[in-house]
């Protein structure tokens, strides 16, 4: 196929988008627009200045330019007109059903309310389900940096929204710094989230080691791996992972910026997919990582030369592994 035929073969494939941070949708110019908007002071002199800044050396390095950034939201207006922003892209790569990770502390912290975000989050994934035909829900992700006692003052603020967007929050995750913050660290909240009768994932095996991921099964109750690209270094944890099917969320683009490989060309994405494990393509950030769904799809078709029945698959994985 040439480029353009194999573009529209993957637009034209249903697809799920599963490991997608809202935050990691600001565009460099929405940023400044939203700035303006609030009166925020950002510091870089215009948006290719801001764009400039976008390279990035390993995980922490992207994170502090993403909670930087995420300080232009304050407003109900502000949370929606990022979520819709976003929806509109996805359709445009073909994605029908989409389960977006959000991080309320990242805002709280700031003094927004967290009514605020999940007003306006879900007034644009309702709009979304209206006007494009998207499904979705929400993904509430704890911050693995800072303490469990937080992660739990963060559920309870939240408790009292959940009749409010039953429709909508149906799952809990974990995010930001995973070395030196390892699953067990995060035991007891999934413990209660479980009880509360919550989905629940945890990012695993990015830059922490295979034992995260299984860690993150065999404490957190984990349902999802976000990541799992090191799950490869323990062939034990491989098996289970394609005899019991547990889905791996990966995000190429995001692994290649961060510099978990170094080249598209190394990816074990089509490695895994061959072994029969449950395998997916996401955008993971895409404002920063220059890749929404389709071109991350792109990437690695080109880059691994994966066939139609292969890319067939990764898109049938990913609306298998929807909650």
């Amino acid at each position: 196929m040439s480029t353009q035929e194999l573009r529209s073969f993957i637009r034209d494939l249903p697809k799920a988008e599963l490991h997608l941070h809202i935050e990691g949708t600001l565009e460099a110019e929405m940023i400044f627009a939203l700035a303006e908007r609030n009166k925020v002071q950002l510091p870089y002199a215009n948006i290719e200045s801001l764009k400039q800044a976008y390279q990035f050396t390993d995980l922490q390095s992207f994170l502090d330019l993403y909670y930087a950034g995420a300080a232009v939201l304050q407003t109900e207006q502000d949370f929606h007109d990022m979520t819709w922003a976003y929806l509109q892209r996805a359709a445009a790569d073909g994605v029908v059903h989409a389960e977006i990770m959000f991080d309320p502390q990242t805002h709280t912290s700031r003094g927004v309310s967290i009514e605020t975000v999940f007003d306006g989050l879900a007034s644009a994934l309702r709009q979304g389900q209206k006007e494009l035909g998207i499904s979705s829900s929400l993904i509430l992700s704890f911050l693995r940096h800072l303490s469990e006692a937080d992660a739990f003052a963060t559920l309870e603020q939240a408790l009292p929204l959940r009749r409010q967007y039953e429709d909508l929050w149906l799952s809990v995750g974990l995010d930001s710094s995973e070395n030196g913050n390892p699953p067990e660290k995060f035991r007891k909240v999934f413990a209660h989230c479980k009880e509360l009768g919550f989905r629940r994932v945890a990012h695993a095996g990015e830059e922490g080691p295979a034992a995260y991921v299984r860690d993150a099964l065999d404490l957190l109750h984990a349902e999802r791996i976000d990541h799992g690209v090191r799950s490869e270094e323990d062939p034990l944890l491989m098996q289970r992972l394609q005899e019991e099917q547990i889905s791996l969320t990966v995000c190429p683009q995001s692994n290649l910026k961060l510099c978990v490989v170094s080249d598209m060309k190394q990816h074990n994405l089509k490695r895994m997919l061959e072994q029969g494990l449950c395998v997916t393509v996401n955008s993971d950030d895409p404002a920063y990582f220059g890749a929404y769904l389709l071109d991350n799809y792109m990437a690695v078709a080109e880059a691994l030369d994966l066939s139609r029945s292969q890319l067939v698959q990764l898109a049938q994985n990913s609306m298998d592994a929807r909650f």
